[in-house]
């Protein structure tokens, strides 16, 4: 019987040692591990830079195009087309900090103070945003609190939601009107 103790006990601390999926969802700890906040970090700057991109004039138009998976990190189809959408709206409406003004040379945006926590099957991303739009002139730049969302389905973490965190906030990488 003491045997067997020892081989469970061997066995389950071998387990315990294994590395297991950076986008699996753990139990135990709401914090989530070092590794899958690097990884859900990915893809939220993915979205907010492609959309600061999308308001400096550029010959490269497909940008709205996102990837159905980032890092192993699924991306909903809804999150897909809403920033598909708003990719082109950016890309189409005036590229100005003021109408009529100079046009956007450059867009540089940045996430800090990031924190991945998880809720049951959903995993929250909460990170202030750092978007710097340059123009002739001068520049634009904002801080915006941002909270992304993600949910484990069928064991594997897919992006369904993000939402600005501030009130009041108008980021200059959002559609006219964004729902707050």
């Amino acid at each position: 019987m003491r045997l067997l103790v020892r081989a469970v006990l061997a066995v389950a601390v071998a387990a315990a040692c294994l590395p297991a999926s950076s986008s699996a969802v753990r139990l135990g700890t709401p914090r989530m591990d070092h590794e899958t906040t690097e990884q859900l970090t990915f893809v939220a700057r993915t979205l907010l830079r492609q959309r600061s991109q999308a308001l400096v004039q550029t010959r490269d138009r497909d940008r709205s195009r996102l990837p159905e998976e980032i890092l192993g990190v699924r991306i909903s189809p809804r999150v897909a087309r809403a920033h598909a959408r708003t990719v082109r709206e950016l890309e189409n409406r005036n590229r100005a900090p003021v109408e009529g003004g100079p046009a956007y040379t450059g867009a540089k945006t940045t996430l800090e103070e990031i924190e991945a926590v998880r809720h049951g099957d959903v995993v929250t991303l909460e990170a202030v945003e750092h978007t710097v739009v340059k123009y002739d002139t001068g520049k634009v730049r904002q801080d915006v609190r941002r909270r992304f969302e993600f949910k484990d389905i069928d064991g594997r973490l897919t992006l369904v939601g993000e939402q600005v965190l501030d009130p009041g906030a108008h980021p200059v990488n959002d559609p006219v009107g964004a729902a707050r």
